[in-house]
């Protein structure tokens, strides 16, 4: 497994270099190749429901008694809190620090339409939480309420007799383990599929590439560096000193979905292949990923919280603004809720930066400011989310006494 593992990981570092050298020199050619990509997110997104109503609820019954669920849970968001905290704090920092927006011309932005209309508000994400229909809900795949749904669903299998207790939790981990068996069919097409995503964004966004070089090199510079601090420095901390776990060791094993994260841009669609890495790769058991990992690809946004706050900053700087120390903790809060809310959602960084722009009294306008370079951004803040979710699921493990591969 760990041979078949080491091949896919190179095979995808081939198919993003390919992909890029595809896109650039024949981008008039991606449309042969674009499908592959198309057809492979659809097979992921195909499992993603199955995958979690199954895995949460097995997850749920496999805990017993309640208070076992209630410890698991606090654990979990006490670690997706206050690493979301981190990375907007880190943000925050560096955007005071180099103040990439001021000075900046704004002649350069660009049109961003519907945004407004689908950002909604905080308390939105609240009432995303609870269904009014699951079937509804799962069709429209609304992950957060499917989550709610299969924890309580969970929870109450462990109330009701023997017999019944026993024949449902016979069902879902059966269908778990068979929906597992179609996740690892699908990442067998991992470089496939990566390459044509790849290749045809390349193709589609080689002429912005210039902007980089331009007034947004700041910006994407403090964007990226803040990520790189989050991902290569807080986090392993967390994971050594708190999760006693061996950092570097457990990134190696998450290499094929991280580099799919990158490809994809989309933490939901990485989701059975962390699943199955953390597994299979960290060790980490099917009670603690199960749960942790479903939870955190819809709640735990680290790298995109970190992005709103550094882009409400960098527009603000940009307009003249001058937000004051409160406004300015505004923004760290807002970022931290909007966050919660932010997969699933078509150009999900971008929709809910306009909850945090709202907030402070912020000019929507000033998204096409940073609407250039949003997708190079939005590939490498998805990474950081998925490795954070990754990375949450080895520390509760750890705290909960298991013995994984990457244990200390």
């Amino acid at each position: 497994m760990k041979i078949l593992k080491i091949k896919l990981h190179w095979q995808i570092l081939i198919a993003l270099v390919l992909a890029v050298l595809f896109g650039y020199f024949a981008p008039n050619a991606t449309d042969y190749t674009s499908w592959m990509g198309d057809i492979f997110l659809r097979a992921l997104k195909m499992v993603i429901i199955p995958l979690i109503l199954s895995s949460i609820i097995s997850g749920v019954t496999s805990m017993g008694e309640g208070k076992n669920l209630g410890r698991l849970g606090l654990k979990t968001m006490l670690y997706y809190l206050s690493t979301s905290m981190l990375a907007i704090l880190t943000g925050l920092i560096i955007v005071n620090l180099v103040k990439p927006g001021v000075g900046v011309e704004l002649g350069f932005t660009q049109s961003v339409e519907g945004l407004a209309e689908q950002a909604g508000s905080v308390k939105d994400i609240l009432y995303r939480l609870v269904p009014d229909n699951i079937v509804d809900a799962m069709a429209q795949g609304t992950i957060l309420s499917v989550i709610f749904f299969a924890i309580v669903f969970g929870y109450f299998i462990t109330k009701v007799d023997e017999p019944y207790k026993n024949s449902l939790k016979t069902f879902f981990d059966a269908v778990f383990e068979v929906m597992m068996k179609v996740t690892l069919f699908i990442i067998k097409f991992t470089p496939l599929g990566i390459f044509g995503i790849v290749a045809a964004e390349v193709a589609r966004n080689s002429e912005q590439l210039a902007n980089i070089a331009g007034s947004l090199a700041i910006y994407s510079l403090c964007v990226i560096v803040g990520l790189l601090i989050h991902a290569l420095v807080i986090l392993p901390l967390i994971v050594r000193f708190i999760g006693k776990a061996k950092p570097y060791a457990h990134l190696k094993n998450m290499a094929t979905p991280l580099l799919t994260a990158f490809s994809t841009s989309s933490s939901s669609a990485t989701l059975p292949l962390t699943m199955e890495a953390l597994e299979h790769n960290s060790g980490v058991s099917n009670k603690i990923t199960s749960f942790t990992l479903p939870l955190g690809a819809t709640i735990n946004m680290d790298g995109t919280a970190l992005y709103e706050c550094v882009a409400a900053m960098f527009i603000a700087q940009a307009y003249g603004v001058d937000l004051s120390f409160t406004q300015q903790v505004f923004v760290v809060v807002t970022a931290l809720l909007a966050s919660i809310g932010a997969a699933g959602i078509p150009m999900a960084g971008l929709v809910m930066i306009t909850v945090v722009l709202t907030a402070v009294g912020l000019p929507l306008e000033g998204i096409g400011l940073i609407l250039a370079v949003d997708r190079i951004l939005d590939m490498i803040r998805t990474a950081v989310n998925v490795w954070s979710d990754s990375c949450g699921a080895v520390t509760v493990a750890r705290s909960e006494n298991e013995e994984t591969s990457v244990a200390i």
